[in-house]
């Protein structure tokens, strides 16, 4: 597949950005805790034992179980946006807190963002980030009067 310069003008209506993301774990009870307790994710849907949807405001977490899942995914990171550059070190102090394995302390980018990595309970890498853009384009949604 070959990529060419888009003609904006043709272009469907801006995304919405991340609001998904699908994991296969091998041991859901534990993964649901992990969202759940720590990070403050909160049940959404429960259609039978192998698969749970939590919910975060307009983020959607769904946890798939798979035995063959063992540690790890095809997956690079979520990220996980904050809405200020304190909250970084305030998530990063808490995870630390509750024993979660850390990748990356935290650190502000040259493009102003700031992150850290860590692990859930199944070697899936994400990271809290606050990234100035989104937080600003998200401030400014949540701010709009009708």
């Amino acid at each position: 597949m070959s990529l060419r310069k888009t003609d904006t003008n043709k272009r469907p209506p801006a995304i919405a950005g991340l609001r998904h993301v699908a994991f296969r774990v091998s041991d859901l009870e534990r993964c649901q805790r992990f969202y759940v307790d720590l990070l403050g994710y909160q049940l959404e849907w429960q259609p039978d034992q192998d698969n749970v949807y939590l919910t975060c405001g307009i983020d959607n977490v769904a946890l798939h179980r798979d035995a063959s899942a063992v540690g790890g995914s095809s997956l690079d990171h979520v990220g996980i946006i904050l809405n200020r550059a304190e909250d970084v070190d305030l998530w990063y102090d808490f995870l630390k807190q509750n024993k979660v394995r850390i990748k990356m302390e935290p650190k502000t980018h040259r493009d102003g963002a700031r992150s850290f990595l860590f692990y859930d309970p199944e070697d899936n890498l994400l990271q809290m980030i606050y990234h100035p853009p989104i937080a600003d384009q998200w401030t400014a949604g949540a701010n709009k009067k009708d």
